[in-house]
């Protein structure tokens, strides 16, 4: 992904307490409940499909890699999507469940917005475990039913902790699309234009 512009700082509004973001993470793979730890305590892990034991299992067996660069955060597909090279876009390819993400963005952003970008991605990991093809977007990005259901649950779980709708505008103000397909993306996830 291109150079990212800084996301929203949402105002006095954190993550749970029983969240656990390690920040100081280095660049290279790590086990994701090392670097966001508590997942499996919060309310929102209820809203990820199958059994606790399967939910437990896929925090327990997943990666994230930090990487170099300005990047945000996305699932390592398990091979280059076709549309990488139009775009420019290089991504870290993983055999196994493995989000990716950038230093800065961990070591910088707000920690809602980081742990909201964690929330968003492990969805994609249970999505892609139940045979779903995040990389599909015949419809575009802010159409594409992964991305919908994950942004759902991000914001959901934003609302829930009292973030103002002024801040998922923001939020899901995202570089690779535009602000036609912006307003889209708000109308399907349920924030309301400006």
């Amino acid at each position: 992904m291109a150079k990212q512009p800084t996301r929203p700082a949402p105002s006095v509004v954190d993550p749970p307490k029983a969240f656990r973001l390690d920040r100081t993470r280095k660049v290279g793979r790590h086990a994701l409940t090392d670097v966001f730890g508590g997942l499996e305590s919060l309310p929102r892990f209820d809203r990820y499909p199958g059994s606790p034991a399967s939910r437990r299992k896929v925090l327990k067996e997943a990666a994230v890699e930090v990487v170099r660069g300005d990047v945000w955060m996305y699932v390592a597909p398990f091979e280059t999507p076709p549309f990488a090279d139009d775009v420019g876009w290089k991504p870290v390819v993983s055999a196994s469940d493995c989000i990716v993400v950038g230093r800065k963005h961990l070591a910088e952003s707000p920690a809602l917005t980081v742990y909201l970008d964690a929330i968003h991605e492990i969805c994609h990991l249970f999505q892609r475990r139940a045979g779903r093809d995040l990389w599909d977007m015949p419809n575009g990005y802010a159409e594409s039913p992964t991305e919908v259901e994950a942004y759902r649950l991000a914001v959901d779980e934003a609302r829930r902790l009292g973030a103002t709708d002024a801040y998922l505008r923001e939020y899901l103000e995202v570089e690779w699309i535009d602000a036609k397909e912006h307003a889209v993306l708000l109308r399907n996830v349920g924030v309301p234009g400006k």
